[in-house]
C-alpha cells in the first residue's frame, strides 16, 4: 500500500494477541512476565463465547477415571477423524491447566466426599464415559473469563484494546519482502473510527469460531470466523471445515436470543421429549440423551421435520426443585424470566450452530504456516475434535494450547527483542469514499446466513452444496467490489470475513465423499473405510 496522507495511529508491542477470550487472556498471562502484550477485543471484553460457555471443562480429576479413558472417549466422539497424538497431548496435559486456572483463582464447584473432604464436584456429559467436568454451577466460561480477565487487568506488560476489529494480517510476503514472516495487523478503531497499525514480532490468533455464519446460533455476535479468514488471506491451510457442531438444546423463544441449555443438563438426568411428552433418543441411540451431539442434533432435528414442528423439549422436572436451582441457578433464574419454571415444565428446544470444530492449520505449539504467527483456541484444527467436538474439550483446549503456545514464543523471544520492529505502511484510504448504501451490507449478511442454515446444515445434498457455493461467489463479488470502493467499517469487516469462511465450510463439505460426525450427506450415508482431514492449501487456488 502505499502511503496515505493521513497520520496512521501506529502501535507496537513483543506480542499482539487477537481475541481476549479464555485461549488469548491465558496466553496472555503467561507471556506478561517476559514481554509486552497488547490484546485485541472486537466488542466487549466479555463478549467472546468463553463468557457464554456454561457447562465446564473435562479434565482426569477422579481417581476412578484415567487419561486412556479421557483419550478413548474422545477419538469415539471424534468418529474416527481425530489425531490420536493431539488427543493425547491435550487429555495428558489436562490437569496442569486446569490447576493453574484454579492457582489463578478460578473458583469450580466443589463437595464433601463419604469422609467430610472436600473434592471438585465433577458432572457427566454426552459421550463421557465418567464424572471428569470441572464447573462453576452452569456459568463455567462467565467464572474463567471474570478470574482471567482480572488478573491481565492487574499486569502492567499487558495492553487491553477493546473495540479493534483486526482488517488483515501484515507479512513480509505482502510486503514483497524475503521468506513468509508475520509482522503485525492494520486493526479498525471502531470508537474512532480509523484504521491503526500494530507492529509486533509475533501475532497469535485466539478469535474463536465462525458460527454466526448460519442464521441459528447459539453464539454471540463477535464469532465471525475472523481469524480464520485473516489467515487464509495470509497464506495459511485450513482443515476441516465441514464440521461445524450444532448444539441440541439452544432454548426456543422470542425473548431468548442465542441462550444456550448446557448439555449438563442431560449429564443430570434430562429428558429429550416430543410434543406429546414422549421420549424419543432411545430411539436413535442406546446411550438416550447421552449419545454425541452430532447424533443427538440430527435426532431432534428429524423428528421436528417428520412432524412438522417448531421445536422439541428438554424436561428436567422430575428432579428435585432444590437440586435443579442448585445446579443450574443461570438456567432456571433465565427460564423464569421468560415464564417457564423449569423446575415444574419442560423448556423449548431447538438445534444450532454452535462450535467450529475445524480452522487454521496448527502444530502442538500453536504455530501456523507462517513463522512468527500463533493461534489457539476454536479458531484452530489441532485434530483433538476430528469429526464431531466432544462435550468440554474445548475449553481444555484453549488453555493447554495457550501454555503450550507460551513455551515456545518465549524459547524465540530473546532473538527478536534484539531486532527492531519492522516499518509498515500506512492504511492508505485516499481512493475510497463513505458508503451510502448500508442496506446492501445488511441484505447480504442476512442472504448469507439464511442460505448457510437451509442448503449447509445438520443434513446436505449435493445440489445444496451447489447452490450454496454459486450465491457465496456472487456475494463474495459483490462484496469485494464494496470493500473497494467505500471505507471498511464493523458491519463490512465482519461480513467479508463470514462470506470467505462460508466458502471454506462449503467447498470442504463438497469434498469430503462420506458422511461422518458433524458432515451428514444424503448423497453420501456411508462412511469411507480411511478417512483423511480435508485440507484447503489457498497457494493452490
Amino acid at each position: 500500500m502505499t502511503e496515505s496522507k493521513s497520520i496512521t495511529e501506529q502501535h507496537s508491542c513483543d506480542i499482539l494477541i487477537i481475541g481476549a477470550g479464555a485461549a488469548g487472556l491465558s496466553l496472555a498471562l503467561k507471556l506478561a512476565p517476559h514481554a509486552k502484550v497488547n490484546v485485541l477485543s472486537k466488542g466487549k471484553l466479555s463478549e467472546g463465547s468463553t463468557f457464554y460457555a456454561q457447562g465446564g471443562v473435562a479434565a482426569v480429576f477422579s481417581d476412578t477415571d484415567s487419561i486412556d479413558s479421557h483419550v478413548e472417549d474422545t477419538l469415539i466422539a471424534g468418529a474416527g477423524l481425530c489425531d490420536e497424538e493431539a488427543v493425547r497431548f491435550t487429555v495428558s496435559n489436562a490437569k496442569e491447566s486446569m490447576q493453574w486456572l484454579i492457582d489463578t483463582g478460578v473458583d469450580f464447584d466443589t463437595e464433601l466426599d463419604a469422609d467430610g473432604n472436600t473434592q471438585f464436584h465433577l458432572t457427566r456429559e454426552g459421550g463421557h464415559s465418567h464424572r471428569r467436568i470441572l464447573h462453576a454451577a452452569d456459568a463455567t466460561g462467565k467464572e474463567i473469563e471474570d478470574t482471567l480477565l482480572g488478573a491481565v487487568k492487574k499486569h502492567k506488560n499487558i495492553t487491553l484494546m477493546e473495540g479493534f476489529n483486526a482488517i488483515d494480517l501484515i507479512t513480509s510476503r505482502k510486503l514483497n519482502l524475503p521468506a513468509n514472516r508475520v509482522l503485525g495487523a492494520y486493526v479498525w478503531n471502531r470508537t474512532a473510527e480509523r484504521v491503526e497499525t500494530i507492529n509486533a514480532h509475533f501475532v497469535t490468533l485466539a478469535t474463536g469460531g465462525a458460527s454466526k455464519v448460519y442464521q441459528y446460533t447459539s453464539n454471540p455476535d463477535v464469532s465471525s470466523g475472523d481469524g480464520i479468514a485473516l489467515a487464509w488471506r495470509s497464506g495459511c491451510r485450513i482443515a476441516n471445515m465441514e464440521f461445524n457442531q450444532f448444539h441440541p438444546t439452544c432454548l426456543f423463544h422470542a425473548d431468548a436470543k442465542n441462550f444456550l441449555l448446557t448439555e449438563a443438563l442431560r449429564g443430570e438426568g434430562a429428558h429429550l421429549l416430543r410434543p406429546d411428552g414422549t421420549r424419543f433418543m432411545p430411539d436413535f441411540d442406546e446411550r438416550g440423551e447421552l449419545a454425541p451431539r452430532d447424533i443427538v442434533a440430527r435426532a431432534i432435528d428429524y423428528e421436528m421435520k417428520r412432524l412438522g414442528a417448531d421445536c422439541m423439549y428438554l424436561d428436567i422436572s422430575h428432579k428435585p426443585k432444590e437440586f435443579i436451582i442448585k445446579h443450574f441457578p443461570t438456567i432456571y433464574r433465565r427460564c423464569l424470566l421468560l415464564g417457564i419454571d423449569i423446575a415444574h415444565q419442560p423448556m423449548p428446544i431447538v438445534p444450532a450452530a454452535h462450535y467450529t470444530c475445524g480452522g487454521v492449520m496448527i502444530d502442538h505449539h500453536g504455530q501456523t504456516d507462517i513463522d512468527g504467527l500463533y493461534a489457539i483456541g476454536e479458531v484452530t484444527y489441532t485434530g483433538l475434535h476430528g469429526a464431531n467436538r466432544m462435550a468440554s474439550n474445548s475449553l481444555l483446549e484453549c488453555i493447554v494450547y495457550a501454555h503450550a503456545s507460551a513455551k515456545d514464543i518465549i524459547n524465540r523471544l530473546p532473538f527478536y527483542q534484539t531486532r527492531k520492529l519492522a516499518t509498515i505502511p500506512a492504511w492508505d484510504d485516499s481512493r475510497v469514499e463513505n458508503s451510502d448504501e448500508e442496506v446492501v451490507i445488511q441484505h447480504n449478511w442476512h442472504e448469507l446466513r439464511l442460505f448457510m442454515w437451509d442448503y449447509v446444515g445438520i443434513v446436505r445434498t449435493d445440489k445444496r452444496l451447489e447452490r450454496a457455493l454459486r450465491r457465496v461467489q456472487m456475494l463474495q463479488q459483490e462484496i469485494d467490489e464494496y470493500y473497494s470502493n467505500f471505507k471498511v467499517g464493523n458491519n463490512l469487516l465482519e461480513l467479508r470475513n463470514l462470506v470467505q469462511v462460508a466458502e471454506l465450510i462449503i467447498r470442504s463439505a463438497m469434498l469430503r465423499k462420506e458422511s461422518r460426525g458433524l458432515h451428514y450427506n444424503l448423497d453420501y450415508p456411508e462412511q469411507l473405510d480411511n478417512p483423511k482431514p480435508t485440507i484447503l492449501c489457498p497457494q493452490n487456488d
